[in-house]
């Protein structure tokens, strides 16, 4: 194999959707063009564990794809995680960039034993690196593993903050956002843009970030977000947007912590299932509820007469989500009779292969927390989603869905009222809501089925030679090699 002729250095997030995200679009960048390597600077962190089984257990096939261990840092005091996650990790990932910096300043030092440095990708809660890339002479772009959506957020904070200078407040007036048609109520946007114990300013940090950069990496592909993708290009202000979604693992591989043996059941299970028979509800990597929601849930589910596989977790003593409850602990949280009555209707998992259980046949609807790699999974297999959003940009990309694209059922009785769920507040879901969105995902004939799967193959046809997202990965290649220093 010929000696890669570029080098990129990817520093992602070690979150699991993030650090995934950017492992794909890795393995794409250097199976398109044999020109370049990919140096990725791995964060320790036990934060969140997964992205180190995930690299230990992702097989490099590839000489040109590496990974480098950077040093442990000390995290943020704990206090500060309570008041706000997106405060801690910016402080958290900041920690590392004297590292970042040594590893790179390493990398340039070294050429007889890499390939020459063409740029710097950032994650999104990575983005206060670029200093590094500018003290060091070399450009960086961003990587937002989400949404043109948030995107258009994250361009607009910059501006407002101009004007206003604070948090937003659930009373403000509907906020205009680049990128959407219509104005979108601010309690549609993350949390942390209101939260006044550092969410808020961590929130700007990064978001000034994103014009300081050459380009702008986002996983979504242009015939899903054309309204958005074109207003950016419209202003001349944005760095240029390169739209390479959807970047997604197509061959399903296990979470880390998933057991083979559970693996297996869940498979099993669904073979028995009739085609498009089966609900799935999964709610992220995060994604918990309190045992009022669950038995609500159980209800609305029993209620609903469709058959269900239902991914629940429960955050243990230590905040941290366990693995899969056993029978006892689950008879003593959901309804009484509950998991007799069902039987084999339902089955009731920890971690569930996602990709895979949205890929087989028998699944018919998906009830999601609407990360943003949950929907792009859901549009690529055709399955029509009910939208329950959590935490993050969650809000945001249910909105998305439902009212622009007309691409999700929404769940709840009325447009205001579940696609602003807020956990933190105590808001509750009840079984009713939940009967009447799983009836609805499930509907054979419905409109928003059609709309799915039609959408579903768009995307696999923008990854194609020619597609829209093929086409802008070539000129992000194009233009990393206009901008390399040589």
């Amino acid at each position: 194999m010929k000696r890669a002729a570029e080098q990129l250095v990817i520093v992602p997030t070690p979150g699991y959707g993030h650090y995934k995200s950017a492992l794909e679009f890795s393995k794409r960048l250097i199976r398109v063009d044999d020109r370049f390597s990919v140096t990725i600077l791995h964060l320790l962190s036990s934060f969140d564990p997964y992205p180190d089984l995930l690299k230990k257990s992702f097989l490099v096939s590839d000489k040109r794809l590496r990974f480098i261990d950077l040093p442990p840092v000390d995290p943020p005091p704990f206090h500060l995680r309570q008041q706000s996650i997106e405060h801690y990790l910016v402080l958290f990932y900041e920690s590392f960039i004297p590292h970042v910096k040594d590893a790179i300043t390493h990398l340039i030092s070294n050429p007889d034993s890499s390939p020459p440095l063409a740029g710097l990708v950032l994650d999104f809660f990575c983005l206060p690196m670029v200093d590094v890339a500018k003290d060091l002479g070399i450009p960086s772009y961003a990587f937002l593993p989400a949404g043109a959506a948030f995107l258009g957020l994250m361009l607009y904070l910059p501006t407002r903050h101009t004007q206003i200078g604070t948090e937003f407040e659930d009373s403000d007036p509907d906020v205009e956002l680049p990128g959407f048609p219509n104005p979108v109520p601010v309690r549609n946007l993350p949390g942390a843009v209101s939260n006044k114990h550092g969410g808020y300013a961590a929130f700007m940090k990064l978001a000034q970030r994103f014009r300081e950069v050459k380009g702008i990496i986002v996983n979504t592909f242009a015939e899903l977000e054309p309204y958005a993708i074109q207003s950016f290009a419209d202003d001349g202000q944005i760095p240029p947007v390169y739209t390479v979604g959807p970047v997604l693992d197509l061959g399903g591989q296990a979470h880390p912590s998933s057991d083979r043996v559970d693996h297996g059941k869940i498979i099993e299970w669904l073979d028995a299932q009739p085609e498009s028979s089966v609900v799935f509800l999964c709610f992220g990597s995060w994604g918990s509820f309190g045992e009022a929601q669950l038995r609500e849930m159980a209800l609305g589910l029993e209620r609903s007469g469709q058959r269900f596989l239902w991914a629940l977790r429960l955050r243990g003593p230590d905040g941290k989500l366990d693995g899969p409850p056993d029978r006892s602990t689950l008879a003593e949280i959901l309804p009484e009779g509950f998991l007799d009555r069902m039987g084999e209707r339902g089955k009731i998992c920890g971690w569930a292969p996602q990709m895979e259980v949205l890929a087989h046949t028998s699944i018919g609807g998906f009830v999601s927390h609407c990360g943003w790699n949950s929907i792009l999974e859901s549009l690529w297999n055709g399955v029509p989603t009910a939208t329950w959003p959590i935490y993050a940009e969650q809000q945001l990309n249910a909105l998305r869905l439902v009212k622009e694209l007309g691409l999700a059922v929404e769940l709840g009785l009325a447009v205001e009222l579940r696609l602003d769920y807020r956990q933190q507040k105590g808001d509750l879901v009840t079984a009713g809501e939940i009967e009447g969105a799983v009836r609805g995902v499930m509907e054979a004939d419905s409109m928003v089925r059609k709309k799915v799967k039609e959408m579903g193959e768009i995307s696999k046809r923008a990854l194609m030679d020619g597609g829209s997202s093929s086409d802008s990965l070539g000129r992000l290649i194009d233009d990393i090699i206009i901008n390399h220093p040589h």
